[in-house]
């Protein structure tokens, strides 16, 4: 019988090259080293995921990437502390941790009064450390996931923000990932976040770019919440629209944890959201919610993985996408309730609204229930606008597309409000407001 052998792409012979010219340059001790060798090979084994992988049906990434971009060592200029997160932030006190062309920036970082009981380290210094546990919890819950293991095979900086057990950090702490300059690069950073029992915090990520110059992102960022422990997270991506976003969101909680997190989609020419979180603590909750905004020929796709595996665990999702022209949006969702997962009370729903005639929605959310003490739902919609609607609006003066631009905020809006924070809300109905007002 003949060997079947794998063509790879130009991609996958770039990645894999690319990783073997930097393998010595990695930062990182024994132990590190051993985390990428093992992922490069399992990458090597599969490739970048296609549409036969069913995780990756709707996004078929080995069709959609390529050519793999050089992999940057170094910024590639030096960027004013001024970019889109500080505009978005603009008036609100707040940490800025700020990486460039994948590199950890100090200088344009605020570090100088950090409050007590809050530290901050680059990730190049804490790979180069010796502590075990944490270069466990920078990989805890990772799913088999090929994108994965290519950031953990090139990660090369972020940032490690540890609380202290009972702080709370009255300040938001914002981690700015940003690409400069007009060479295309590709960036493999990853942050991790330690919450110690009882710590609060919120946290605000982002990711931006340059228009016209098509980066690649692979953003990996790791979250543990102790016990009791809350955190509030707000990310936005506003990268060019030729670039390509993958970022990936490990989560594992306590007992009695919070976990809240809201996720805005507006940049990218194909950007891949997805979030695995896991209950490793009893009565522990979340609330998982975003919103993507899509025109032209993009490509988003949210996809989350909630796993139940502890005691009266309970869940929210709820995300909404708004797609004009021949944009495509997809939604994928899964809940899984493990055996022993007793009270466990999850809830997902996804919903589009559709503006041409040509933008498409996939949605697919799945429930996987193994115990029988449970409540469980999920559901789906997609759909136009409210003719009646549209016409109460033109009916009273207001043209077409600011009748639109009224009903597509209210939609938004919907979402939006998952987020405590009202100074926040605010900010991210204006990030709306923005993107309507070009469409108007």
């Amino acid at each position: 019988m003949a060997n079947i052998v794998a063509v790879k792409t130009s991609a996958e012979t770039a990645l894999d090259e690319a990783f073997g010219g930097l393998r010595e340059t990695l930062p990182g001790a024994a132990t590190v080293r051993g985390l990428r060798e093992g992922a490069i090979a399992r990458f090597r084994a599969s490739g970048l995921p296609h549409r036969r992988v069913e995780e990756w049906k709707y996004t078929d990434l080995r069709n959609l990437m390529r050519d793999a971009n050089p992999v940057a060592t170094s910024p590639w200029g030096t960027p004013g502390a001024a970019g889109k997160a500080e505009e978005f932030l603009a008036g609100l006190e707040h940490i800025r941790l700020v990486i460039v062309d994948g590199a950890y920036s100090p200088a344009l970082s605020n570090l100088a009064t950090l409050p007590a009981g809050l530290k901050v380290t680059s990730l190049a210094e804490a790979l180069a450390s010796t502590d075990d546990a944490l270069i466990a919890d920078l990989s805890a819950g990772a799913p088999d996931n090929s994108v994965l293991d290519l950031n953990t095979a090139f990660m090369s900086d972020g940032v490690v923000v540890s609380v202290d057990a009972g702080v709370e950090i009255g300040l938001p702490v914002a981690i700015e990932t940003r690409h400069t300059g007009t060479v295309a690069q590709a960036t493999f950073t990853r942050s991790l976040v330690v919450l110690g029992v009882g710590a609060k915090l919120t946290l605000i990520d982002s990711y931006e770019g340059p228009e016209g110059v098509a980066h690649q992102t692979n953003a990996a960022l790791a979250v543990k919440v102790g016990d009791g422990a809350e955190l509030q997270r707000i990310s936005f991506q506003v990268q060019g629209l030729e670039a390509q976003h993958i970022s990936t969101v490990l989560a594992s909680l306590g007992k009695e944890a919070l976990l809240q997190s809201f996720a805005l989609e507006a940049g990218a020419a194909v950007a891949r959201n997805q979030l695995f979180v896991t209950y490793k603590g009893d009565d522990a909750k979340i609330v998982l919610s975003g919103a993507t905004l899509l025109a032209g020929k993009r490509h988003a796709d949210t996809t989350l993985v909630v796993d139940h595996t502890a005691l009266g665990g309970e869940s929210r999702e709820l995300f909404h996408a708004v797609i004009d022209d021949e944009a495509r949006s997809v939604f994928q969702g899964k809940i899984v309730v493990r055996p022993g997962a007793q009270k466990t009370d999850g809830r997902m729903m996804s919903r589009s609204l559709l503006l041409s005639e040509t933008a498409e929605a996939n949605a697919k959310p799945e429930l996987e229930i193994f115990a029988d003490d449970v409540v469980c739902a999920h559901g789906a919609t997609c759909g136009a606008l409210d003719e009646d609607l549209l016409f109460y609006c033109k009916a009273r003066g207001i043209p077409q597309k600011e009748a639109e631009a009224i009903l597509v905020q209210a939609f938004v809006g919907e979402a939006v409000e998952t987020v405590e924070n009202e100074e926040l809300r605010e900010r991210l109905n204006a990030l709306t407001e923005a993107w309507l007002d070009k469409r108007v």
